[in-house]
């Protein structure tokens, strides 16, 4: 059990080899759909920009890349021997907040206030939905989730300005 299940007093299932099929098969059509739309790009060949420096190299490297973590993946799955009896932990609850979570933050935050307080935002409340301890769990514990999953929302949202602004040459809004 990892640190942060541990923490918050909840139990987290890695080892669903179903899951890790299905989940295989998307991340290989993402990863086929940005080689593609990489390769797809313009080449700036007629303002006579170096042939290596088109827009699309990225893309297709992480498209290329995402495949092969996906093939791993399947491979992985299929090489599990232990099949777990009965139906998989499934929490449609979380899933619809996740997607209500993505939804505001693409719709309502981005734009609306600076990217770096829009992604703290989100990154704290949506680890904070997942990592709230149960109702039994000691005031201690809560306040040093609470306290972690702040740190970490603040964390991410500057490493991803910073690399965004930087090593992208990207204005955020």
């Amino acid at each position: 059990m990892g640190v942060c299940a541990e923490l918050a007093g909840k139990t987290m299932r890695f080892e669903s080899p179903g899951a890790d099929r299905i989940a295989s098969l998307v991340f290989f059509a993402l990863g086929a759909a940005m080689t593609y739309g990489g390769y797809a790009m313009d080449r700036l060949e007629i303002r006579q920009i170096h042939p290596a420096s088109i827009p699309g190299l990225v893309p297709i490297i992480l498209g290329v890349a995402l495949m092969v973590c996906a093939v791993l993946l399947a491979l992985q799955a299929g090489n599990d021997a232990e099949q777990t009896d009965g139906p998989p932990d499934v929490s449609w609850t979380d899933l619809f907040c996740a997607l209500a979570f993505c939804c505001v933050y693409a719709a309502a935050m981005v734009g609306q206030m600076p990217f770096g307080v829009a992604t703290a935002l989100f990154v704290t409340a949506f680890s904070g939905w997942f990592l709230w301890p149960e109702a039994g769990a000691s005031a201690s514990v809560r306040i040093r989730v609470a306290v972690g999953v702040i740190l970490f929302g603040i964390a991410v949202s500057a490493a991803i300005s910073v690399l965004f602004r930087y090593a992208f040459l990207v204005r955020l809004p």
